[in-house]
């Protein structure tokens, strides 16, 4: 049984369609990556299956049993967490204090403050810090590991390397790389094409609020996805 199902989604912003007739699964311990250029509607396709964002058609399935209409807060607790652009961290609060802020809405499991701190061992020597002193990539660090506190089934991950150093991408991602192989379901927004074929295992490339090109990152070449990132070419269909 698929992990995520999304069946038929549209989605708006006012009069703006962000996403339409949008489907696709996500399995159980795989980790798929949504490319595509500003304004092809990931975010609010990532926000849509967090709960932050109502659907104007269609439905959200989470292994199976159909959450469209289910809170955001609620989700959490069922097991889907998202890492939201921009990080959104409790700037005043100290790294440990936003990190135990994730376990409140969360569920039983093995994330603890101390495996976090082990995972992206850059936090250690700022766990007592406020989170508004660290760097971007420690922010970026702490946001995850907030989302991880609440031992999530699916997390959801939206734009991690924006506005990063290519060292502090390096980092983040060599410390995902090994969540990645822990069979954490995992969704990820992402510009960098090159590090989405190294790291997912499959890729959706949107282009103006639909599915232009899906398939294994094995079976897809750069040079495809970057024509449907960009619309060259002929569409394959979703």
């Amino acid at each position: 049984m698929s992990t995520i199902a999304v069946r038929h989604l549209d989605l708006h912003h006012g009069l703006l369609q962000a996403a339409r007739d949008v489907s696709f699964e996500v399995a159980d311990g795989e980790v798929v990556a949504l490319v595509g250029a500003n304004g092809a509607g990931k975010t609010t396709l990532l926000r849509a299956i967090a709960g932050a964002h109502r659907p104007s058609a269609g439905n959200i399935l989470l292994d199976g049993r159909d959450i469209t209409q289910v809170a955001a807060h609620r989700r959490v607790g069922m097991g889907v967490a998202l890492v939201p652009e921009g990080r959104r961290l409790f700037a005043q609060m100290t790294v440990e204090e936003n990190l135990l802020l994730g376990r409140m809405a969360g569920r039983p499991g093995p994330w603890t403050v101390d495996k976090v701190i082990e995972a992206f061992p850059n936090l250690a020597a700022r766990r007592q810090a406020r989170a508004g002193t660290l760097s971007g990539g420690e922010q970026q660090a702490a946001a995850i590991g907030r989302a991880l506190m609440s031992n999530p089934a699916v997390l959801l991950l939206d734009e991690v390397s924006l506005g990063l150093s290519p060292i502090a991408v390096d980092r983040l991602y060599g410390s995902l790389q090994q969540l990645m192989r822990s069979g954490t379901t995992i969704v990820l927004v992402e510009q960098d094409l090159g590090r989405v074929m190294q790291v997912a295992d499959r890729a959706i490339c949107m282009l103006e609020g639909r599915i232009v090109l899906e398939g294994a990152t094995s079976s897809l070449s750069r040079e495809k996805v970057t024509e449907a990132y960009f619309g060259v070419g002929d569409r394959v269909p979703a």
